[in-house]
């Protein structure tokens, strides 16, 4: 067993563990936990996230319904979803999961099953440090279309194109809003506070859509 640790979170690493093994650990841990888990090539990494990484989280999901709104977007929040594949055997559990393109194929339902279901069209992983887990490699297997990275300063936006990450300079779910500038306004809620902040981002999307 490994572990690190910043002030943001917290991250232990499990070798040699089989796929049936990990989905033990999933059933038997539950989903009321703040870990989050990812398996891949035998390796199992849970991570325990910190109050700094869970503010950022929690302050970019607020962003994205935002988003959604303005942009006349249907969304359904799935959170830390567990994504599980066994024809991959890989796992993860993404700090925040959207179904936004594919949201009324979802939206009645409890469960996820990616055997017969989609996956969510956008996940978010807060790494204030790096996973040792392969993510760009896992999601784009799984088929998700686009997936943000934020390491408490920048925000990189990757979209899918034939089964392989490329990193984008904008979002394919929020053209034409430039969503990399999302971390200054991070910054901003820390000054100004969380409500106002968000009210000045809803302000400026506004300003964006009227520019384009």
């Amino acid at each position: 067993m490994v572990t690190t640790s910043t002030p943001a979170e917290q991250r232990t690493l499990l070798l040699n563990i089989s796929w049936q093994t990990f989905k033990t650990m999933l059933a038997e841990m539950g989903s009321e936990r703040v870990t989050r888990l990812a398996y891949d090539s035998g390796t199992v990494e849970i991570m325990t996230p910190l109050m700094p990484h869970e503010n950022s989280n929690r302050f970019i999901e607020g962003l994205v319904i935002v988003l959604c709104e303005e942009l006349g977007l249907e969304v359904k929040r799935t959170g830390s979803l567990t994504l599980t594949r066994d024809d991959l055997e890989r796992g993860g559990e993404p700090d925040s999961s959207y179904y936004i393109q594919n949201e009324s194929l979802v939206r009645d339902k409890v469960n996820i099953d990616l055997a017969t279901d989609p996956p969510p069209d956008l996940v978010l992983e807060v790494e204030y440090s790096r996973s040792k887990i392969n993510k760009l490699q896992l999601y784009a297997l799984m088929g998700i279309p686009e997936f943000w990275r934020y390491n408490g300063s920048i925000l990189r936006i990757y979209r899918l194109e034939s089964g392989q990450y490329v990193e984008s300079s904008y979002s394919p779910t929020f053209t034409p809003i430039p969503v990399t500038e999302i971390p200054r306004f991070i910054k901003e809620s820390r000054r100004v506070g969380e409500i106002t902040c968000t009210r000045n981002f809803r302000n400026w999307i506004r300003q964006q859509s009227e520019q384009r």
